[in-house]
């Protein structure tokens, strides 16, 4: 799971929160068991019933850097 938040905060370039401190929020939060694993389906429901986690992963999934970069690019190339 950290592997992929740090690869959408290379895309986005929002570093805001170190990836292991958001994995380390959802297993605190989304893993009621305990056991150290989460399905995708455990993951989603969890962080539903977690605003501040969907807050979090909302900011960190903006693509608006990345927008930003395509335009720029396209207008140096033209």
């Amino acid at each position: 799971m950290e592997t992929i938040f740090k690869a959408i905060q290379d895309i986005t370039r929002s570093y805001d929160v170190p990836p292991q401190d958001i994995v380390s929020l959802i297993y605190e939060r989304v893993d009621v068991n305990g056991e150290g694993e989460l399905t995708l389906e455990e993951f989603i429901s969890g962080a539903k019933e977690h605003p501040d986690i969907m807050e979090m992963l909302t900011k960190m999934m903006d693509l608006t850097n990345v927008l930003v970069i395509i335009v720029q690019g396209r207008r140096k190339s033209v």
